[in-house]
C-alpha cells in the first residue's frame, strides 16, 4: 500500500480548500505562516508571517527559518499546477538574503508569470534535445523586501 503524499492528497483541491488545509498544516502553524490567498489559477500567492513569541529568534526578530518557510513552497506548487502532469517540478535549492530584521508581521506576494512558465518550458525543451545527460537550466526567484512582492527571472 502506498502512503499518500501531500501532492496526491492536494492535487484535486481547489485554491480555497488548499489554502485552508495549508493554514492547518502543522509546520506552517508552528512557524506562524499564514496563507492569505491563492488565486484560482495557482499563479498568485499572498502569504504572511505573523510575529508571535514562538516565532522570534534570540534577539526578538522573526526567525530566519520561518521567513524561508513562508517563501519556499509557492514556486514549486504553482509550477506543478500550471504546467500539468507532463512536467516533474523539483525544488532542489534555495537561498535567502536577509536585508533587514523582521520586527513585525511580514508579508509577501508570489506571482508566477507567463514568462516564467515559458522559460521553464523552453529550458525543458532544450534539455530534451541536449545530448548532455542531466543538463538543466535553473530558474531563479527573488523576494523583495518591504510589504513584499516576488518575481521570477
Amino acid at each position: 500500500m502506498r502512503i499518500p503524499t501531500f501532492q496526491t492528497l492536494s492535487k484535486d483541491l481547489g485554491a480555497t480548500a488548499l489554502r485552508r488545509g495549508l493554514n492547518l498544516w502543522p509546520p506552517f502553524l508552528a512557524a506562524s505562516v499564514h496563507v492569505d490567498r491563492i488565486s484560482a489559477d495557482f499563479r498568485e500567492f499572498d502569504v504572511s508571517l505573523r510575529m508571535r513569541p514562538w516565532s522570534r529568534n534570540y534577539v526578538g526578530t522573526q526567525f530566519g527559518g520561518s521567513l524561508f518557510a513562508m517563501c519556499d513552497p509557492w514556486w514549486m506548487l504553482g509550477a506543478l499546477r500550471c504546467l500539468g502532469d507532463e512536467y516533474i517540478v523539483w525544488d532542489k535549492a534555495g537561498e535567502i538574503d536577509f536585508v533587514s530584521p523582521g520586527r513585525t508581521d511580514v508579508r509577501t506576494s508570489i506571482r508566477i508569470t507567463d514568462e516564467l512558465l515559458d522559460g521553464i518550458r523552453a529550458a525543458t525543451a532544450a534539455r530534451e534535445t541536449s545530448s548532455e545527460p542531466g543538463s538543466r537550466s535553473p530558474i531563479s526567484a527573488e523576494v523583495t523586501p518591504g510589504i513584499g512582492s516576488s518575481r521570477a527571472g
